[in-house]
């Protein structure tokens, strides 16, 4: 019997067939560690845990990767927010670092707790810099993001074609700019920050061709 999952892309339920066969490749967002886990985790977490446990019950070998985001979650919905991470670590007093590695412990114990199955990979936000950068970079060069003259670099949701094909959002619906204040530095409400200029006492900062920032 075959197996059927349901393809947000094509809004309907297809035929399951790996990309490699035997294999199956989850990727899941995973937590962003500025404070302890709360039962949103655990329904998301433990709906992926059972998606992840039948794959391998059906014989397939999983590599189940999620990352950790331990930089760049801002605070609120503009992307003039902080970031929480800096803002909880100023609170408690601790390095940023320090307090993300706090948390990223908490949130594990939590899901040991579920059962939980831990990912075959957890791959921190802060691990990725470099190659963050290089997509930025890649981005830009196709035309689709911007550098202010502030430093910071937006996506530009008007000149990619395609956006919204998958979540099927349309720009016109978009409500960005009727809740928030918008950057004064974007060329239209919609599009969003892919690097940061990491401006006064930001902690967490690194190099990049745009300037220091997240």
């Amino acid at each position: 019997m075959s197996l059927s999952v349901y393809n947000s892309f094509t809004r309907k339920k297809e035929e399951f067939i790996p990309l490699h066969e035997g294999m199956v490749g989850m990727y899941v967002c995973g937590p962003t560690v500025y404070g302890p886990p709360h039962v949103g985790h655990a329904r998301s977490y433990v709906n992926f845990d059972v998606v992840r446990r039948y794959f391998e019950y059906k014989g397939y070998r999983v590599k189940y990767v999620q990352n950790i985001t331990d930089v760049g979650h801002l605070v609120g919905d503009s992307d003039d927010g902080q970031d929480k991470i800096a803002v909880q670590a100023s609170k408690e007093n601790v390095d940023p670092f320090e307090l993300a590695y706090k948390y990223e412990s908490i949130y594990f114990k939590f899901m040991d707790l579920l059962n939980v199955k831990r990912p075959s990979i957890s791959a921190r936000a802060t691990g990725f810099i470099p190659e963050m950068i290089d997509l930025v970079q890649a981005i830009i060069d196709k035309g689709f993001a911007y550098v202010t003259k502030e430093g910071n670099v937006y996506f530009s949701v008007h000149k990619y074609k395609e956006y919204g094909k998958l979540s099927g959002r349309k720009l016109e619906n978009n409500l960005s700019g009727e809740r928030i204040e918008i950057a004064d530095d974007k060329e239209n409400p919609e599009d969003f920050a892919l690097w940061k200029s990491a401006i006064g006492g930001h902690i967490m900062r690194w190099n990049s061709p745009w300037g220091v920032g997240y």
